[in-house]
């Protein structure tokens, strides 16, 4: 009689130990905020490709950070428990910032592209993963003239994330109409609000997160993705809503690059109440509404394309409307979730958006008022950065 053969090794249970994914889960629902920043000549208004001098007079400065492009510093927030507080801690790094721009000659300016810049002037940043980020992108990569806020807020368990994470999508047609400031691409209209969340989208890893309803889902993902060689780490997974496990948050990278603390700030409460509210929906026991992908994928176009002129899809029943009249609606609903957060005050300073024009339609007033001298529109810019 034969033996019978040796029991093969548990793969299947040795692979999903090395899926797991720690979530350092945030005990109450903090914010942290990055603002991207480019440099400007204060004379030509084209991008300058500095950042690595003002970074280096400012010295060891957590607040500020390098990023892929030589032109852009990004300012950071600490841990912040309202929107107040994480304004007022961008004031104060704004503050110390400024100063050392200004006596080199050049001027901060905040949009998600520059009206006139070509990619192909500006410098990388020295960096082992920029420079892998490059050779394996290419041309695309190199394209990535953009510029971006992205939110974090802290979540008190991993298996809240991907359900949170699938419920805001509805919302982000909102967000990035409200927040479009990318109309230009060297020197032309687009067409578009947001020319950059197009532009973005084309890095791999990039663009609409997959709607997992599970941590095991994104854990089996990232395993996958890890194996196959695709990242070798999480934060290369570049969506526009993204867990941050080590962080214990979710962070939304929607939101087009911001000209003013004001607007900032109104954008930040929105996004903040949004994922609290959704929060407090799932320890209720509630199911959070989803819509289906292709609907998703639609709004972000439609967001982009139009702005606040934008028709959004609001359900799974196809149901649509005028994002502006939605957003009514959305910040009343949102109020009692604001007070809570401090930040009312923040969340009805979203309405003056819609109500007084986005970043990407102020731009074109400018340059229309000015026949066609973008150099005016990077002024315009420039100069809302003192309104704050």
């Amino acid at each position: 009689m034969l033996s019978a053969p040796d029991s093969p090794p548990n793969s299947w249970a040795s692979a999903r130990s090395e899926a797991r994914i720690e979530f350092a889960r945030s005990a109450r629902p903090t914010l942290g905020v990055e603002w991207e920043l480019a440099l400007v000549d204060a004379q030509t208004r084209d991008l300058s490709n500095e950042a690595s001098a003002v970074l280096s007079e400012l010295g060891e400065n957590p607040r500020v950070h390098k990023e892929l492009l030589r032109n852009t510093v990004e300012l950071v927030t600490g841990i912040c428990d309202t929107t107040g507080e994480a304004i007022e801690d961008l004031r104060q790094t704004l503050a110390t910032t400024r100063p050392i721009v200004h006596s080199r000659g050049m001027e901060l300016f905040g949009a998600g592209t520059h009206p006139f810049a070509q990619w192909s002037a500006q410098k990388l940043t020295d960096a082992p993963r920029y420079a892998e980020l490059i050779k394996r992108t290419q041309w695309w990569g190199r394209q990535m003239l953009i510029w971006g806020v992205h939110v974090h807020v802290g979540i008190s368990s991993s298996y809240k994330v991907m359900p949170i994470i699938s419920s805001l999508l509805q919302h982000y047609p909102h967000l990035l109409a409200l927040s479009a400031s990318s109309p230009w691409w060297d020197g032309h209209d687009t067409g578009y609000a947001s020319n950059r969340a197009m532009m973005f989208q084309q890095l791999p890893t990039a663009g609409l997160p997959f709607q997992f309803q599970t941590w095991g889902e994104f854990e089996g993902f990232v395993y996958d993705q890890k194996k196959t060689g695709i990242i070798d780490h999480t934060n290369e997974i570049r969506w526009d809503i993204r867990p941050s496990p080590h962080l214990g948050t979710i962070e939304v990278r929607v939101c087009d690059g911001v000209s003013n603390l004001r607007e900032l700030g109104a954008l930040v409460a929105l996004t903040h109440c949004l994922i609290v509210d959704l929060d407090r929906r799932l320890e209720a026991d509630e199911s959070l509404p989803t819509m289906p992908p292709w609907h998703v994928q639609e709004n972000k176009w439609r967001a982009a394309r139009y702005g606040l002129d934008a028709e959004i899809i609001l359900d799974a029943d196809s149901n649509e409307r005028l994002v502006t009249d939605d957003l009514d609606d959305l910040l009343n609903r949102l109020e009692p979730i604001a007070a809570r957060l401090h930040c009312a005050d923040e969340l009805a300073a979203v309405a003056d958006i819609y109500r007084t024009g986005a970043s990407y339609q102020r731009q074109r007033r400018v340059a229309e008022e000015h026949d066609g001298d973008l150099r005016a529109v990077v002024d315009a810019l420039v100069a809302e950065l003192d309104i704050s």
